[in-house]
């Protein structure tokens, strides 16, 4: 078992793993930028190390710094939660160069399933389903207009490199084709410095529904059954259940076994996530692969009494996975609470905050890093804190929610609390009765 782990991240996640690290009898390193001095990960960690200044490249996204931060403190692992370098294929290597355990996937995986194109190619040869479709990467323009009309409108241009939603439009008809294209590998290449493209068939009324799986380094793997993370703005995820109200048993069935194949194909190692696109029919097709701990992964733990930082660890040091699949016991919401003014058009807030009061209770878990006097720095993603609920039932589960919203006090900062206290009002979302376009007429009221 590893001696010392270093935490290449920042925020709740990097605390989420301190507190594992502290259950198992693992010191720990924490890395943080000048931003990030009055973190609760920096207190809460054996150690701590500045790594620079508030830019993310300059320190977060800084390779040789971290690997520079784990060798004088002679850590024996790299933990890269989620975000930053979770998915960086040369950083995998780079630790594997310097004897240190990249708690994730291999660089050789993460190229494989990291790249949109390459991993819808390797899920085809598994006999996964797939969304129709380019094979791969989309030669040039003419290419582009070749495929459209054999899948058939309406298409949508995704970013071989890409994430968060961008390089990504919706295609409805061919004369809309040429500026999609220009204006999607422009975003892409902005973004991510690639801007390779490949199609899918556009799946209309979708639902997002991911199987979250665990491989381990002999070959196996198995599934921790679905969340449904369809409640979505502009491709970023606001909440998410399990289990997803659409699914059926035989459907969960179905997936899970469809994304254990996935895994053991490439023969994954470590905690991972197979997100697919569910039709209105209950057709699913794969859409891509998370080779990283997912931010909502807590209502996983929550209904199977699993923990699944612990399970990373435990793969990464050798230790072989039952291989039994886990189905939910409960049914468990998180809500994703930003430093976003949901009054006018989640508007990042940052800020320092006055007043945090958290909410508690039975079945009440809250993942945050913040607290009064807590000063939200605008470097990085807006999240602040993950409220989860969970109960016997979907509907005790959403009363709950409401009940520890209306208990949640964040004041100095504008949050999505509002947002969040109406949701679990909408009489669709109570109904179940949503997709990824539920948030196109939403309204703050």
């Amino acid at each position: 078992m590893f001696k010392k782990i270093l935490i290449a991240n920042r925020g709740e996640i990097a605390l989420r793993v301190i507190r594992t690290c502290r259950e198992m009898g693992i010191k720990t390193v924490a890395v943080y930028s000048t931003a990030d001095a009055e973190s609760l990960h920096v207190r809460f960690a054996d150690e701590a190390v500045c790594i620079g200044p508030p830019s993310s490249s300059e320190s977060y996204l800084k390779m040789s710094n971290i690997i520079a931060a784990a060798e004088i403190t002679n850590a024996d692992a790299i933990h890269p939660g989620y975000g930053f370098l979770s998915e960086n294929a040369k950083f995998s290597r780079l630790c594997e160069e310097h004897n240190i355990k990249f708690i994730g996937a291999t660089g050789e995986m993460i190229d494989q399933m990291g790249d949109k194109a390459n991993a819808k190619s390797t899920m085809i040869a598994a006999c996964v389903p797939c969304v129709p479709g380019s094979e791969g990467v989309i030669k040039d323009f003419d290419d582009c207009e070749k495929i459209a009309i054999e899948t058939g409108y309406p298409v949508m241009l995704k970013a071989s490199a890409g994430g968060g939603g961008k390089g990504m439009r919706a295609v409805w008809k061919p004369e809309d084709l040429k500026d999609a294209w220009d204006s999607a590998r422009h975003e892409s290449k902005a973004a991510f410095g690639n801007d390779d493209m490949y199609m899918e068939k556009l799946i209309e009324e979708p639902r997002h529904i991911e199987i979250q799986i665990v491989g381990d380094s002999y070959g196996k793997a198995c599934h921790l059954s679905e969340r449904d993370c369809s409640v979505q703005r502009r491709h970023q995820k606001l909440t998410e259940e399990t289990p997803s109200p659409f699914m059926t048993d035989a459907l969960r069935k179905k997936m899970g076994t469809a994304a254990v194949k996935a895994a053991e194909f490439i023969k994954y190692e470590g905690a991972g996530t197979v997100e697919f696109l569910v039709d209105k029919h209950r057709n699913f097709f794969f859409m891509e692969m998370n080779t990283r701990i997912q931010v909502e992964h807590p209502i996983t733990e929550e209904v199977v009494n699993y923990d699944l930082i612990r399970e990373q660890i435990l793969v990464a040091a050798g230790v072989p996975i039952s291989g039994k699949n886990y189905y939910p016991q409960m049914h468990s919401i998180e809500c994703r609470i930003n430093a976003e003014d949901p009054y006018n058009n989640f508007r990042p807030a940052p800020g320092k905050i006055s007043t945090f009061h958290a909410p508690g209770g039975h079945g009440v878990r809250i993942d945050t890093h913040v607290y009064a006097g807590y000063m939200i720095p605008p470097n990085y993603d807006s999240m602040i804190a993950k409220l989860i609920t969970t109960a016997q039932t979907r509907e005790e589960a959403i009363n709950k929610m409401k009940r520890a919203l209306d208990e949640f006090v964040i004041e100095g900062v504008k949050t999505t609390i509002p947002f969040h206290r109406q949701l679990m009002d909408h009489p669709d979302y109570v109904a179940g009765n949503y997709t990824t376009k539920f948030m196109e007429d939403f309204e703050m009221k």
